[in-house]
């Protein structure tokens, strides 16, 4: 397993739409292992392919927490089934370091993929699952969190993120 370098915005790899994956190879695997290790080394709860340079369907995601929304999540092909609700709060992106921005989102996703065994696979979350599934699909088409940011991008420390209040526009 290793690192590999996290493309950052301006990069034209994140304007592309990503292919989809036909089957599973070893080359594959160790993609989604190196995705994993990438991910939690720079801190992130999700990572998909174009940010490390690779234009396939696969996405992961762990944001680390109870209620069986924490464990480790692997995407491939993934489809957005069904949305409900709305949450707005602050998000940011790997591939957009130093900055985070108030973004309105769903706050119910329910999303069909396959899981590393090429078996379909149904994942449903709210609040931060929810908002993980949706940013990181997104990328897979091509799009970054800024195209829906509300108000100006802040600049944030690394670690920092969580502690900016979300605002409301008066």
């Amino acid at each position: 397993m290793a690192l590999r370098k996290i493309r950052e915005m301006g990069d034209p790899i994140l304007e592309k739409t990503c292919k989809e994956v036909k089957e599973m190879t070893p080359r594959t695997m160790d993609l989604i292992d190196d995705m994993f290790d990438t991910m939690y080394e720079a801190c992130g709860v999700g990572l998909a392919a174009p940010q490390v340079g690779i234009l396939k369907r696969i996405a992961v995601i762990d944001c680390g927490g109870e209620d069986g929304e924490g464990d480790p999540i692997v995407l491939i092909n993934p489809v957005v089934l069904e949305t409900s609700g709305e949450q707005r709060g602050q998000e940011g992106c790997l591939s957009v370091p130093g900055k985070c921005g108030i973004v309105t989102r769903p706050n119910y996703a329910k999303v069909k993929a396959l899981n590393e065994e090429m078996e379909e696979i149904i994942v449903e979350g709210e609040e931060l699952l929810a908002r993980a599934l949706l940013h990181e699909i997104e990328h897979l088409d091509g799009h970054l969190y800024v195209e829906k940011v509300e108000g100006p991008l802040l600049d944030v420390q690394p670690g920092e993120a969580e502690e900016i209040e979300d605002f409301d526009e008066e």
